[in-house]
């Protein structure tokens, strides 16, 4: 078929890069840690004033979009709203893909995706040729090797910063958390209430003190039922007594800040909106892993062909989602202004990334995240854009 008959793909230029260096997530903690007095750190975030005890409140998957949709659901959030980055009132970015285990990264090392290297819900290991699931961290890997990086909190921590994590029991020994949220101390609980009453209490017990707590259920509810879904919203009523209950807490000399790590969109179950690798014998062609998630995609093609998918995902999916080789997309900065050696062979030899509402799904590889309702990844402001609201005492 001639290439004529083929509408134009959306330019790479017009994809919206997240705001590497000046407001993103990765540029959150050495803001803080810089105002702390952590040598090495540098507070590329200027609107916010220093504090001598800073704590990080990310909630998973509560985008700026999500938030200003729902003022009923939260009126206390959303009566921070414009306090966001400093009093400016705007959002952060997450970082490419907007999804948790590149940005959790970035949060805790103050590193891009294409330093710290985690690129990816699923990105290729080029060591063993299999693709690594970076959240579930399997097939395991050396954690240090993967991100050797040093974590904000362990330079805050041996800076004589009070610092701690407070989180679900069960991330503790993570790989995860190991390579992006390690240092001070880590405190296991259970509900929502005692993390905010033990985050609070850490937050007072040093002069200086750097504290991160998280809570997940947001997402989680997004994922299955929708970001507009009852259930969701019933999440996100639940989440705002949360952050209340912690900024009701906070000791003096303190500055709370109350982040997420990505947005979310709903993606119609209908083929006009889900496109099937598994079934679709031309995307599939030349396709020897298909990493990522359905909203951002890594392509590792088989020798020789990488080409050939460019083409071809630009031709099918071109108009509805930037397809770029992957020299493009580290020229175009998607995961940073610098790509270390050792992630460029993590990422795929063409990388999509969703504009429109599509997904691009694999129903017999990936079963459980081709059913999901909400998903996440790319860089569209629903998914990239992410609230940094702020109570100060």
């Amino acid at each position: 078929m001639p290439s004529s008959v083929w509408p134009e793909p959306l330019p790479l230029a017009s994809a919206p890069v997240p705001a590497y260096g000046s407001g993103s997530l990765a540029d959150l903690l050495p803001t803080l840690a810089a105002g702390s007095g952590v040598p090495g750190m540098t507070a590329t975030l200027t609107e916010l004033p220093p504090a001598d005890r800073n704590c990080v409140f990310l909630i998973d998957g509560l985008g700026w979009h999500q938030l200003l949709a729902h003022p009923a659901e939260a009126p206390f959030l959303s009566s921070l709203i414009a306090t966001s980055r400093g009093g400016t009132g705007q959002p952060l970015t997450a970082g490419f893909p907007a999804t948790t285990a590149t940005s959790l990264a970035s949060v805790g090392t103050g590193r891009t995706p294409g330093e710290h290297g985690l690129p990816g819900y699923t990105a290729l290991n080029p060591d063993s040729g299999e693709l690594m699931n970076q959240l579930r961290w399997k097939p395991w890997t050396d954690p240090h090797a993967w991100q050797p990086h040093p974590t904000v909190f362990s330079l805050a921590d041996a800076a004589g910063v009070h610092t701690a994590q407070v989180s679900a029991p069960g991330f503790h020994h993570t790989p995860l958390t190991q390579v992006a949220l390690s240092g001070g101390t880590f405190h296991g609980r259970l509900s929502g209430e005692e993390r905010m009453d033990l985050a609070a209490a850490q937050l007072a017990a040093g002069d200086r003190a750097l504290v991160y707590t998280y809570y997940s259920e947001v997402d989680g509810k997004g994922h299955r039922f929708g970001v507009d879904s009852d259930a969701w919203r019933g999440q996100l009523m639940y989440v705002d007594g949360l952050a209340r209950r912690l900024a009701e807490q906070l000791p003096p000399r303190s500055a709370l800040y109350i982040t997420a790590d990505h947005g979310m969109v709903d993606i119609p179950f209908d083929d006009r909106h889900r496109f099937d690798v598994d079934e679709d014998w031309e995307l599939n062609a030349g396709i020897r892993l298909l990493g990522g998630e359905g909203r951002a995609r890594h392509l590792y093609a088989v020798p020789g062909a990488a080409r050939d998918v460019r083409t071809v995902w630009r031709e099918v999916l071109g108009e509805q989602c930037w397809v770029a080789g992957r020299d493009e997309a580290i020229e175009a900065g998607w995961f940073g202004p610098h790509v270390e050696k050792r992630v460029r062979d993590r990422l795929g030899d063409v990388i999509v990334a969703a504009r429109d509402d599509v997904a691009i799904t694999a129903t017999r590889r990936e079963p459980n995240e081709s059913a999901l309702t909400g998903m996440h990844g790319s860089m569209t402001p629903a998914e990239q854009l992410v609230p940094l609201l702020e109570v100060r005492t």
